[in-house]
């Protein structure tokens, strides 16, 4: 039987490679590819299609929540199973509002990582065992009664220039870490404030942090 492929996204290298190793150390596992941020998993996604991709859910560039969007958007029979430190309802609500397949806290990484891909593949939705006590009874029905957003109808560069706005960047500052120009940063944020019928700055930073954009909530 061929090899369960996997891609790793993580912008820490040593987390990375600690992850890889539990993989590689199970049977039937194997690691195809690595990205350090979501738009580098996006464009590698193009070129390969693995059976589950792992990513941090606080990656630089697109984060966790956006990237897994696009995935389950363009490639919906790939899985995801998403890391993170926070260990907060909201945010399990917005990973399964994404579609995402699985939650695993980083701390839980060591003793549930294989237990967690082999639940995933097996087609369920795998939840940390360090959630479960703050789990409300209805928390997994969440994800079926979510209407689809308005932001879904934003672009993978719009949602990133919104993330960058709400960290409180400057135009200046976003074309640079996106390498586009001033002004097709301003172009985008017209169009973000179109889409969502925002005006303000402010409530554009509100809007960010309710859905997840920032983790200036947590």
């Amino acid at each position: 039987m061929s090899p369960y492929q996997i891609i790793l996204a993580d912008d820490h290298l040593m987390f990375r490679n600690g992850i890889k190793r539990i993989i590689e150390d199970a049977q039937n596992l194997s690691v195809i590819g690595e990205a350090g941020d979501g738009l580098q998993l996006l464009e590698l996604l193009k070129k390969t299609k693995p059976n589950m991709v792992i990513l941090d859910i606080s990656m630089p560039k697109l984060r966790g929540l956006e990237t897994t969007r696009e995935i389950k958007t363009l490639y919906p029979d790939i899985k995801v199973l998403i890391l993170t430190m926070h260990r907060n309802k909201e945010y399990l609500k917005q990973v399964l509002a994404a579609k995402a397949d699985g939650y695993l806290l980083k701390e839980d990484t060591d003793r549930q990582l294989i237990a967690a891909i082999e639940s995933i593949r097996g087609g369920k939705i795998f939840l940390s065992p360090l959630m479960s006590e703050d789990l409300s009874q209805n928390l997994l029905g969440f994800i079926e009664n979510t209407d689809p957003s308005v932001d879904e109808t934003l672009s993978t560069r719009e949602r990133e220039v919104l993330t960058l706005l709400a960290e409180g960047k400057s135009s200046k500052e976003i074309a640079d870490l996106l390498y586009i120009s001033p002004r097709t940063v301003e172009h985008h944020r017209a169009r973000i404030n179109k889409k969502l019928k925002i005006r303000s700055i402010v409530d554009l930073v509100k809007y960010a942090i309710r859905k997840g954009y920032t983790s200036q909530n947590s």
